[in-house]
């Protein structure tokens, strides 16, 4: 046991992270990523990306810890540092228990195995004796309630089937540390109100829980302490009231971001394009209700999607469209000029429009994607000009989130019956 190690066990500090540097080198060219990793000479051109910036934390035994921040800030980058997926580039890290952590769904899993041999491979891996894990797999499987679907090989599964049962082996294996990194959000309501159960039985046993949300409810309702990171530094922590106002501040511009960063960090570069060519889309992004630019939108606040659209053909009304998906590839919604019968002129070579989309942003906390297309037709038969699909990552913020993709905006009362209003039945005598 190392000095960092011996004075965290003492002091009662479950998670101690010190000065934790990650910076990464992004090359303009994959072939020089090659040449450097082979040792061949030549010069390389590379820029360095700074994901944490001298991160410092210590995460009490028995806390429940949120880390919140927008994207890029740098919060899983933290948490796989912590549970040894990934090295520091810098600092370091020194951890008082058995961590058991939920980062991306999947991780840990061998996709052509059923669930019950993922769950023996799971165990191994965390030390546990076959023996053990005979003991602990009832509670897991019925923790996870996904029935005969655990005989079948997990790359079979829906995406809430493999969190459940990734989920029932994280907190089965005796944790005294868990970490969750957004991984609940792909559960449904009911499955999440369980988790969060066991959330609370783990804070009564003096457990120690780290988590990463979008979901600000959560946060403010579980966590003792909110660290709030932004760009790869820590704006600041305390409790989660403070914290998510402070949160909501940077969401609006209030914070300002460091100049080399740009909010098209939030491009998709493996984006699927394709079309005729006859048009271009040369820029895409959103801005919030003070028309500042963003990857981040509070719920219940309004928005605004922009696309840049350049023309090379002359095309009869042109179809300007925009949708949004959820991160595991289900269309949620979307729109386009015909449908809002906002654009029905032609265009011509050359000419360039600027186009928006503005809504109220109704759908529930968590990560979307969206594309963009400009579509139309050529006599009767449909034309694809120019299509990006998955082309932007959103957040979406929220410190209320009610059941399924959207929030109907609902208000709700209750209230006292009056008393003249009461009907007191009447039963007949025989």
């Amino acid at each position: 046991m190392d000095n960092q190690e011996q004075t965290a066990k003492q002091d009662g500090i479950a998670i101690a992270v010190k000065n934790v540097k990650k910076i990464y080198k992004l090359y303009d060219n994959p072939k020089d990523r090659l040449k450097e990793a082979l040792g061949l000479g030549g010069k390389t051109k590379y820029k360095l990306h700074y994901a944490l910036k001298g991160v410092s934390m210590d995460i009490r035994r028995g806390e429940t810890v949120g880390i919140i921040g927008t994207n890029g800030s740098g919060k899983s980058t933290i948490l796989k540092i912590i549970t040894g997926v990934l090295n520091p580039t810098e600092g370091e890290v020194a951890v008082d228990g058995r961590i058991s952590a939920l980062l991306e769904l999947g991780a840990g899993f061998n996709q052509e195995y059923n669930g019950i041999e993922n769950v023996y491979l799971n165990g191994t891996m965390m030390g546990f004796s076959e023996k053990e894990i005979d003991e602990k797999l009832p509670a897991i499987l019925e923790f996870a309630d996904i029935g005969d679907y655990v005989y079948q090989p997990v790359k079979t599964y829906s995406s809430g089937m493999f969190v459940r049962l990734a989920f029932a082996v994280a907190i089965n294996i005796e944790p005294e540390i868990l970490i969750v990194d957004e991984a609940l959000s792909v559960g449904d309501v009911f499955f999440q109100a369980k988790c969060y159960h066991k959330f609370e039985e783990f804070k009564e046993m003096g457990k120690t829980i780290v988590f990463v949300s979008h979901d600000l409810s959560s946060i403010s309702k579980y966590c003792d302490r909110v660290f709030l990171l932004n760009k790869g530094e820590i704006l600041g922590v305390g409790k989660p009231k403070e914290m998510i106002d402070a949160y909501k501040r940077v969401l609006v511009g209030q914070y300002e971001l460091p100049q080399e960063v740009s909010v098209q960090e939030d491009v998709n570069p493996q984006l699927l394009e394709y079309g005729t060519g006859q048009a271009r889309i040369l820029e895409y992004y959103i801005t919030d209700d003070k028309g500042t630019k963003t990857t981040a939108v509070i719920k219940g606040t309004e928005f605004t999607v922009h696309m840049t659209v350049e023309f090379t053909d002359t095309l009869p009304a042109p179809i300007f469209a925009m949708s949004f998906k959820n991160v595991q590839g289900t269309e949620i919604t979307g729109t386009n000029s015909m449908i809002e019968k906002a654009f029905l002129d032609s265009v011509w070579p050359g000419q360039i429009k600027d186009v928006s989309f503005r809504q109220k942003m109704s759908l529930q906390g968590g990560e979307y994607l969206i594309s963009f297309g400009v579509t139309g037709y050529n006599g009767d038969d449909f034309e694809v000009y120019h299509r990006l699909y998955d082309a932007l990552h959103v957040t979406v913020v929220s410190d209320k989130n009610t059941v399924g993709f959207y929030d109907m905006d609902t208000t709700m009362e209750v209230k006292d019956a009056a008393e003249q209003d009461k009907i007191i039945p009447f039963v007949q005598k025989a």
